[in-house]
């Protein structure tokens, strides 16, 4: 019934270091970065902040952990001349402690960093004492130690060529060791070394030891030493060490077990009291445990059903937004939880329409951080991070490595740079980006557009007089927190693997601003600009053009797709032009096969006609088109063809003046069809020509196709989402916000009841209907009640099957040390 897996979710926010020591040279000042490391292995990285002591990252970083780990660790680097990187300290936070320093800010002291303190992993061992009766009657004592195996060794300068050292530590040493293991970090030894640790008085052999009270065995210890054979000169690497003293095998003469590997000296060493400085850190940290599907079914089925409730404020999935601290902390689940169940468009335009009629003024529309904005936000971070790669990756790569000067405040030129050559380079990277930007429009994800075309939609229906709202409401999202935020933090976005070096970070926050500004089309462009070289370079983009390519670009994606074209008053126009079409059935030669026509397409339908602003010849409804493919040269022995393929079989072949107009047509025709329910996946690469297909030779016109529709550009991501873990953590934050949701429970009675004023303490939560709200919160806390007793249930049967020491819990594992304590204090309390 249990789903054995273990979702374990963490967002950290970096803010700021203060009195690092200062650099050994003359000017004191350091350049650092900070990185985030699982145990050893590193997950993150700041950017580079220069010249200073007290750095300030303010970076976020969010993450879900795929392994068990020890300690959540933070390292401070310095970044000197030569590129070389030295640490500075570190803070590193046992994963059992984490919990202590939930959701607030923390400052916390860098220690020094020590190679013998760096360890990670764990090592199973098996212990054997045994009694041998000598030839005289005399007892002695034998130990047998299997080092059996190790998992998750840390990787050293790129390579693990691990072996162990076994020490039995009494009144002489004896020292053995395995075989070295090449290139793994999870080597397996299975070897067995003997050691003799009583003998009888006459036995003189100066290499053992001369113990005649056995009491004394209980003053031994086994020592198990990890190391990383190493080529250097300066010898071996340490990787972590186990200490077990022999008294317990008093008891039972056999033990098989688990270990973590510790420190050196158990990390009891002591340090140089040196003040390294300290780090500002925020740690949030939850640990999921996942039920197989059907605990969640009454608690799923009730929030995706939140989309058809009226008035949406009384659904669960808005609920929870009100309950949350923080939107974003409802967002990021249900976001997933929609998504995943193909239900996240509904959802976001029921929540998108209500918060619309609150808004007042046309001006501030989607400016909050409210659920609607959250969750558009992670939409299109999930949906749309193919889009971004597609379309920036290769231009910010190349200003990555090819490092032109573009800083154009005169303040921070530095000697020997000119003005206007920054200008100029800027301008280009600009120019470049928005074009890109806004020729993108037809990779834009379908789920986007989806969204997009609803918030256009209600934007223009609550705010009629204002004819420029339908652009803003879209602009505001894919400009202001989709683009403008890629371009300023690609590495937040995957689009460099870290934060660029600040040369290129400075160069992108430019562009940043005037994409953003580019894209906001607001009435006085220049007044958006604190500083006033930004505003002169503005003067750059004042044309018209600029706006128009950026309504073109926002009626694209804000139209196509749709499953009910006719539902805009106006069709848009998205692209027209001159081609050649010749139509099915006609004879193959004979100058009527083919016709030069002015071609138009809107959201609505794809039409031709003599020349531009003519009667339209053909009409093809968007709905009617079934797939569009490019067709083989040989059909006509003409380039640059393609076809687009009605109901009944029925094919328009079309010439376009060259490739990528070709290209351009047949991505922006498939986009616009894409949704369209009887969408071929078979098709015909060549055309029917003298009574048979020239690809398959099949006679009947009707013959479905013989090769695989391309598709075009992808409907939308497939997410690899887990609807049960995103259920999970919805309950667990319902859970935790337990208190007000019957706050609000109390507040819809009060509302009921007595229709009066609002109490202050009730005015927080939005509820539009208070019975319809009741009910739904009724439903909440009995779900969320259920639930929590199946875990409570699980715990129970957890601790009692679990075994300290099995691979899952080695001997060394505090965390779980608390939770068998814990778990001890709870069954007391209830006995």
């Amino acid at each position: 019934l249990i789903r054995n897996l273990s979702g374990i979710f963490s967002f950290s926010s970096l803010g700021e270091a203060k009195n690092l020591p200062t650099y050994p040279g003359p000017n004191k000042m350091r350049d650092c970065y900070c990185t985030v490391n699982l145990d050893q292995e590193e997950v993150f990285r700041t950017k580079i902040v220069e010249k200073s002591l007290c750095p300030f990252y303010g970076e976020d970083f969010y993450c879900e952990i795929p392994r068990t780990f020890r300690h959540l660790s933070f390292y401070i680097f310095d970044r000197d001349v030569f590129r070389r990187d030295s640490i500075i300290g570190k803070v590193a936070i046992q994963k059992e402690d984490l919990q202590k320093y939930h959701n607030r800010d923390t400052w916390f002291q860098l220690q020094h960093v020590d190679a013998d303190s760096e360890v990670q992993g764990k090592v199973h061992l098996e212990l054997r004492l045994s009694e041998v009766i000598t030839d005289t009657g005399v007892v002695c004592h034998k130990l047998a130690t299997r080092v059996l195996e190790c998992q998750g060794l840390p990787i050293v300068n790129g390579q693990c060529d691990p072996y162990a050292t076994v020490t039995l530590a009494g009144p002489s040493r004896q020292v053995l060791h395995t075989k070295v293991k090449k290139k793994t970090n999870n080597p397996h030894f299975d070897e067995v070394f003997y050691f003799e640790v009583t003998r009888p008085s006459s036995y003189n052999k100066k290499s053992h030891f001369d113990i005649e009270d056995v009491d004394e065995v209980d003053k031994m210890e086994i020592r198990v030493d990890l190391w990383n054979a190493s080529n250097l000169k300066f010898g071996d690497e340490f990787l972590g060490e186990l200490r077990l003293p022999l008294k317990f095998l008093r008891q039972s003469s056999s033990y098989e077990a688990w270990y973590f590997l510790q420190p050196r000296d158990n990390g009891n060493k002591s340090l140089k009291p040196d003040d390294l400085g300290s780090l500002r850190l925020n740690v949030v940290y939850t640990e999921d445990h996942v039920f197989s599907s059907d605990y969640y079914s009454p608690l799923r089925d009730l929030l995706l059903k939140s989309a058809d409730v009226e008035p949406v404020s009384a659904s669960a999935a808005h609920i929870l937004g009100e309950v949350c601290r923080e939107k974003q902390e409802a967002a990021i689940p249900l976001v997933r939880l929609f998504l995943h169940y193909g239900r996240i468009v509904p959802f976001i335009s029921a929540i998108a329409n209500a918060e619309v009629k609150r808004t007042q003024d046309p001006n501030t529309i989607f400016r909050g951080n409210s659920l609607t904005s959250k969750c558009i936000d992670e939409t299109m971070k999930l949906a749309g991070m193919h889009y971004l790669q597609v379309t920036l990756k290769p231009i910010i790569d190349e200003i990555c490595q090819v490092h032109k000067t573009c800083e154009i405040d005169p303040v921070k030129l530095k000697d020997g740079e000119n003005l206007e050559n920054n200008r100029e380079n800027l301008r280009q990277y600009v120019d470049r980006i928005f074009t890109v930007i806004t020729k993108s429009g037809v990779s834009c994800p379908t789920v986007m557009c989806d969204i997009f075309f609803s918030l256009r939609e209600s934007a223009a229906k609550r705010f009629q007089g204002d004819l420029d709202v339908r652009y803003t409401a879209v602009s505001s999202f894919i400009f202001l927190r989709f683009f403008a935020p890629a371009i300023l933090s690609p590495n937040l976005f995957q689009l460099t693997p870290h934060h660029p070096d600040p040369q290129t970070s400075r160069t992108l926050t430019l562009i940043s601003k005037t994409i953003q500004t580019l894209g906001s089309l607001s009435k006085s462009k220049s007044a958006n600009f604190k500083e006033s070289y930004m505003a002169t370079f503005y003067d750059y983009f004042n044309e018209q053009k600029y706006a128009d390519a950026v309504k073109n670009f926002l009626d694209l994606i804000s139209s196509s797709g749709r499953k009910d074209h006719k539902s805009i008053e106006q069709p848009i126009l998205l692209k027209e032009g001159f081609m050649i079409k010749r139509a099915q059935g006609r004879k193959r030669f004979g100058m009527k096969n083919f016709k030069k026509r002015w071609f138009r397409l809107t959201n609505h339908e794809f039409t031709y006609q003599k020349s531009k602003g003519d009667h339209p010849l053909c009409s093809i409804p968007i709905e009617n088109i079934l797939a569009v493919e490019r067709l083989e040269e040989e059909s006509f022995k003409m380039k640059n063809m393609f076809q687009v393929i009605q109901p009944e079989r029925r094919v328009l072949y079309i010439q376009a003046n060259n490739c990528v107009e070709a290209k351009d047509w047949i991505d922006i025709l498939t986009k616009v069809s894409q949704c369209n329910k009887k969408r071929l996946t078979v098709y015909h690469p060549s055309a029917y020509l003298n009574g048979h297909w020239l690809c398959c030779k099949a006679t009947a016109d009707n013959t479905p196709g013989c090769t695989p529709c391309t598709g075009g550009l992808p409907a939308n991501i497939q997410l690899d989402i887990d609807g049960d873990r995103e259920t999970e953590r919805i309950y667990s934050l319902f859970n935790l916000y337990m208190p007000k949701l019957e706050k609000m429970q109390e507040a819809c009675g009060s509302k009921s009841v007595y229709d009066g004023p609002e109490e202050e303490e009730y005015s927080t939560f939005i509820i539009d209907d208070p019975k319809e709200t009741y009910k739904t919160l009724k439903l909440i806390i009995e779900g969320v009640g259920t639930l929590e007793q199946e875990h409570a249930q699980y715990k129970r049967d957890k601790f009692k099957k679990t075994k300290y020491g099995s691979q899952e819990h080695p001997i060394g594992d505090k965390s779980f040390q608390t939770y068998i304590r814990q778990q001890s204090e709870i069954s007391a309390h209830s006995i």
